[in-house]
Parts: C-alpha cells; sequence; structure tokens
C-alpha cells in the first residue's frame, strides 16, 4: 500500500520541472492528484497515468480567484476533497539576476503577487474545504535565499521570505483545525527552468563550495521530505520551514 492511499493531493505549478516530479511521486504513494498550472499540464498528467496513477489537469493562475474556485471544485467532486495542499506555484527560473536598484516596480509587484499573494488566495480557497473534512496537511515551498540574501535576487528572496511567514500564521491560525502547514526551502535546484537559465550559472560553483554534501541538487532530492511533511509521520509538526540544501545553511 502507498503512503497516500486514498488521499487527494493539489499541486500548483506542476506543469514541469519540481512541481511536476512531486505530483508523479504523491500519485505513485496512491494519491489522486490534481495538477495546476498557468501552462499546459499534460506532460506531467500522462507521466502519472502512464504509470498507472490517478492525475487531473487544469490550467489555474494562483493569482485569480475564479481559477481557484474552479480548482476546489474540480478536487472535490471530480477526486473527492483535498487533503494536501502544495503551494509550489512562482517566477524563479525565468529570472534575470539584476541589482535591486534596477528591479523596476512592475517586477517587483509580478513576483510578490504570484510567489507570496499566491499562496495567500490558494489558501483562502482551500481551506473551508480542508476544515469541513476534519484536517489536512499544507506544503509551501519556500527558498534557502531568505537565509542568506544572495544579490541579484532580493524581489524573489523578499517573496519567500513572506511564505515563510505565512507558513508561521496559518499555522497558528490552523492549528486547532488539525491542519498542519509547513514549508520546504530548497536551494539552488537543477530543476529543467533553471538548467535552462544561463543567468544562474554563476551561481552554481560557489553554492556547491558552500554545501557541506559538495554536489548539485537534484528536485529528487526533495522528495523525502515532501513525504515526510504530506503523510501522518508528521502530525505533530507545523509551522516548520524544513531547509533541504545540503547544508549550506545551518538554522
Amino acid at each position: 500500500m502507498g503512503r497516500l492511499d486514498g488521499k487527494t493531493a493539489i499541486i500548483t505549478g506542476a506543469a514541469q520541472g519540481i512541481g511536476a516530479l512531486m505530483a508523479k511521486a504523491m500519485a505513485t504513494e496512491g494519491a489522486k492528484v490534481l495538477v495546476t498550472d498557468v501552462q499546459s499540464t499534460d506532460r506531467a498528467v500522462k507521466a502519472i497515468t502512464d504509470t498507472g496513477g490517478t492525475a487531473r489537469g487544469m490550467k489555474v493562475d494562483v493569482t485569480l480567484n475564479d481559477d481557484l474556485a474552479a480548482m476546489v471544485e474540480v478536487a472535490t467532486t471530480e477526486l473527492g476533497g483535498i487533503d494536501i495542499m502544495v503551494n509550489n506555484a512562482s517566477i524563479f527560473a525565468t529570472l534575470k539576476p539584476k541589482p535591486f536598484f534596477e528591479i523596476d516596480d512592475d517586477e517587483f509587484d509580478l513576483i510578490m503577487r504570484v510567489n507570496a499573494r499566491g499562496v495567500h488566495q490558494v489558501m483562502r480557497a482551500i481551506v473551508p474545504t480542508m476544515i469541513k473534512a476534519g484536517g489536512g496537511k499544507v506544503i509551501n515551498i519556500a527558498s534557502g535565499t531568505f537565509y542568506y540574501g544572495p544579490p541579484g535576487l532580493s524581489h524573489y528572496t523578499a517573496s519567500k521570505g513572506a511564505v515563510i511567514a505565512l507558513t508561521r500564521c496559518h499555522a497558528r491560525e490552523l492549528g486547532d483545525k488539525n491542519i498542519q502547514v509547513n514549508a520546504i526551502a530548497p536551494g539552488l535546484t537543477e530543476s529543467e527552468g533553471v538548467i535552462a537559465n544561463r543567468g544562474l550559472d554563476m551561481a552554481r560553483a560557489p553554492t556547491i563550495a558552500s554545501r557541506s554534501i559538495k554536489r548539485e541538487m537534484l528536485p529528487e532530492d526533495l522528495l523525502g521530505s515532501l513525504m515526510y511533511l504530506a503523510t501522518s509521520d508528521s502530525n505533530f509538526v507545523t509551522g516548520q520551514t524544513l531547509n533541504v540544501d545540503g547544508g549550506k545553511v545551518n538554522v
């Protein structure tokens, strides 16, 4: 039996990369997965169904309340509910690092709207369903950048700091509803988007050198932490951020 048998999971930003891998991992453990993204989710869904998993894809913009209402409707009517919510949608891989004084207001606001406010909007949409069901698990994908403040990514770092703050606040407000809210803070991860962004090349060697585990971080390195936070193993853990970066930062 899978560790997530009988559960329904939603994951945002799951058309490719880390999100798609997480969706497939949860499906492999028995969850019915709703794969959402602003891009086509067909490839990610096919990767799950081709191996016998259950998945449904849909286009969802986490900053649009109508999209989120439709997401909740599909999860509850077609997949049976919302047991696990993974807030993975984020803008990062397409960013070109630049000094903070070159980041204009529109770019700053876009990053904050998607990466931070998007988590707030998703939570507002899904929590009534989780409360009605008697509980659930929320896993927010933050970033290790919050802990060391890399140059050139101040808006991204600020947005992920907000995700950590929201994780703590939501955990406090939902603890008595049997909803555990935690975050994972990955280090620089060799996802499809990151590999394609040549502007991040300069960060690779220094990042590896700064880690206790001297290698590149792969998307698969996040799956153990994901499963811990998605299962009953973490039923008495909430409001925490699990730093997964090979030992670059000790917090």
